[in-house]
């Protein structure tokens, strides 16, 4: 653990040693329920994310407690013993899978004698390394600070230097200082600028929506392979990486479809108990979640528990007031996963469909259903169109499919199969 022929200096949240480039870490889960099995995955998948944040995780411990201490949330005893484990490891930060607040967190630190953070410092320290894009940069700031608000209180210290680990990484001033009005300041300017964002984009999403074009957007657990499966659909060269949250900002293609094209966009990956702070923040992105027609949910058909992801998805869609937008599930990664795995998934999410976007089978098939299940949900209205208003017949034969049309003596007389967004356009003619 050591490097030879120096003494290895512990990285602090207020100092950075450019001669070690990874933390170690301790993860700890801990439970209160009498099952210990959701602990231990939540484990799992925070050794992940603490990969993914660029720190190695050396030991991990889960703990049941049936009351949480509110000073350190696991109890002084306990912290105490704790703490010598990861002096004995040299750990550099101990990471928490569960929430803690300012008051537990600085307590802790006072007994470990190294950071500590919780699993929310963690997905927006890799939220703060993946954010390329002027609004993802925004939005993940504001989210920092919002989080960073109550936990730099009295600490005397600069945001320009906590770029030591975990949960101190972001796009923030380099001059910002941690007095409380400052930052109040800040997050107030950041607010406004999103403000403005999200009017750009709505109005550009309502452009999109006179247009009549379709809009899907793919939603799922991160690193389900949402990116490999819009590459799929669409011909494009979207960002894929086999790491958690590699897409941060919402990338949107046009998709080939019968009659006419599809919008399809792809979105921020979602996790079990994504924080508050990068859903509020991420609004004006997922706007492109909120505003589509169909959402194509990708679950990740080779994960141990895949129905983990599928309700982490659902409860974020829930958040957003996405949920009663139609779904289709598409079990990704079919070629690697367990067929029994498949077919519970398959029978227990209607529509669904297995498919590998690697390896392209099953797209030809799942644009088959996609047409179907958009057809379903669309609505067939009777329209009445007067001769001099021919421009809206052409308008919707472009927008939707004409089913009958006939002639009266001074209207054109169809029936019409539209989405319901467009067919409220129409309300004027409709019989």
């Amino acid at each position: 653990m050591t490097t030879p022929g120096r003494q290895r200096r512990r990285l602090t949240a207020t100092e950075t040693d450019l001669d070690v480039r990874r933390q170690l870490a301790f993860l700890i889960s801990v439970y209160q329920s009498s099952d210990a099995h959701d602990a231990e995955m939540a484990l799992d998948e925070l050794s992940l994310l603490v990969e993914t944040a660029g720190s190695d995780p050396i030991d991990e411990t889960v703990l049941r407690r049936p009351r949480l201490d509110p000073a350190t949330f696991i109890g002084n005893g306990q912290a105490a013993e704790l703490a010598q484990r990861t002096r004995a490891l040299d750990v550099d930060v101990v990471v928490f899978d569960n929430s803690l607040t300012p008051t537990q967190q600085r307590n802790l630190q006072k007994i470990f004698h190294c950071d500590v953070v919780d699993r929310t410092a963690v997905i927006l320290d890799i939220f703060a390394q993946h954010a390329t894009s002027a609004a993802g940069m925004l939005q993940v700031e504001l989210a920092q600070l919002r989080y960073l608000a109550p936990r730099l209180r009295g600490k005397g210290t600069e945001l320009s230097r906590l770029a030591g680990g975990i949960g101190t990484r972001g796009p923030g001033e380099s001059k910002l200082e941690t007095d409380r009005r400052r930052i109040a300041g800040r997050i107030t300017k950041l607010e406004k600028e999103l403000t403005h964002i999200s009017r750009v984009r709505a109005t550009q999403a309502k452009s999109r929506e006179r247009s009549g074009q379709f809009r899907m957007a793919l939603v799922g657990y991160t690193n389900a392979g949402k990116s490999t499966l819009l590459n799929a659909l669409t011909d494009a060269d979207a960002l894929t990486e086999d790491q958690l949250f590699s897409t941060l900002d919402a990338t949107v293609r046009r998709m080939e479809m019968p009659g006419r094209d599809w919008l399809v966009s792809d979105t921020v990956g979602f996790v079990r108990s994504l924080p508050h702070e990068l859903v509020e923040a991420f609004r004006s992105t997922l706007y492109e979640v909120s505003g589509a027609d169909l959402l194509l949910h990708v679950v990740d058909g080779s994960d141990p528990e895949p129905e983990r992801q599928v309700a982490a998805v659902r409860e974020v869609l829930s958040q957003i007031d996405a949920h009663e937008i139609p779904q289709v599930l598409a079990v990704n990664k079919s070629d690697s996963a367990d067929p029994n795995t498949i077919r519970r998934l398959l029978a227990s999410h209607r529509p669904s469909i297995a498919l590998s976007a690697t390896e392209g089978t099953g797209i030809d098939k799942l644009k088959s259903l996609l047409v179907e299940v958009a057809r379903s949900h669309a609505r067939v209205v009777e329209l009445r169109i007067p001769y001099d208003h021919s421009r809206i017949v052409s308008e919707l034969h472009e927008l939707g499919e004409v089913i009958e049309q006939s002639h009266e003596e001074r209207f054109t007389r169809l029936r019409v199969r539209l989405s319901p967004a467009v067919a409220d356009r129409f309300t004027d003619y409709q019989l």
